[in-house]
């Protein structure tokens, strides 16, 4: 069986973590492919972190579309191959009038959640504007909620089954940026990258709001460096391109920030 006591030291995520190692364990077991719920970004990264050094078992991450954030694992043993097609995901379409009572993803996964279902269960929700909405789910809660999510904030919908590619997605906004900084210090570079002051981006960091690479700095000196990815929670992801040091010894940085 697998080191589960020493792969989870210093985890933060260490429940869902925990779970994710069962189903690794189970496929090593098994010799089946086993999957996990979905899981969010910071612990998505976790769990792949923990997978790198393991050979025994092997794992792919798919969410319904490549941009998703939200993720299912599927886990097999090493000499098992895996592809797309074995994570499997489900498509809903919740369609209503919401011309005159617009619904948030919050209103949206409130009333998802309100029949009972759990937050793992659900992957992305894609807003429609007054149209509804597209979600995410796994293959066994489609007829559930078919019946069961018949209203979102004051408006009626009809909930059912789509094929995947029938998803609305819109490409992310990139915006490219470039900066010159005396060095690669995360409040620096994050506050260029997002366009606020530096007093207001140590204090992002100071309160926890900061990821690097989804996992959480709380250090305003920590150092970042090229293909970083830098997450600040309700402002979009900022990810850290070429770096050249120019002729007086400062960083030239290319970024790009997704809204």
């Amino acid at each position: 069986m697998l080191p589960k006591e020493d792969l989870l030291k210093g985890a933060e995520n260490r429940e869902t973590l925990a779970r994710v190692l069962d189903k690794a364990e189970q496929a090593i077991r098994t010799w089946d492919i086993a999957l996990t719920d979905f899981l969010s970004p910071p612990e998505l990264a976790e769990a792949q972190a923990i997978f790198s050094r393991l050979t025994e078992v092997n794992c792919l991450a798919w969410g319904g579309y490549p941009q998703a954030e939200r993720k299912r694992l599927a886990i097999a043993r090493s000499d098992i191959p895996l592809d797309q097609s074995l994570v499997e995901v489900r498509a809903l379409a919740i369609a209503g009038n919401f011309l005159f009572d617009s619904a948030s993803h919050r209103d949206f996964l409130g009333s998802l959640l309100g029949t009972g279902l759990v937050r793992d269960k659900v992957g992305d929700i894609v807003l429609l504007g007054d149209r509804g909405a597209q979600a995410i789910v796994v293959p066994e809660l489609v007829d559930f909620l078919s019946s069961s999510l018949v209203q979102v904030r004051s408006v009626k919908v009809r909930t059912q089954e789509i094929p995947l590619e029938e998803l609305r997605i819109r490409p992310p906004k990139v915006k490219e940026i470039t900066t010159v900084e005396a060095s690669m210090r995360l409040d620096a570079v994050a506050s260029a990258g997002f366009g606020m002051s530096r007093s207001k981006m140590v204090d992002l960091i100071n309160s926890g709001d900061v990821r690097v690479n989804w996992k959480p700095v709380s250090q305003s000196s920590h150092q970042v460096q090229s293909e970083d990815l830098i997450a600040i929670r309700g402002k979009g992801r900022l990810s850290i391109g070429d770096v050249m040091v120019t002729k007086k010894q400062r960083y030239r940085i290319h970024l790009k920030r997704f809204v």
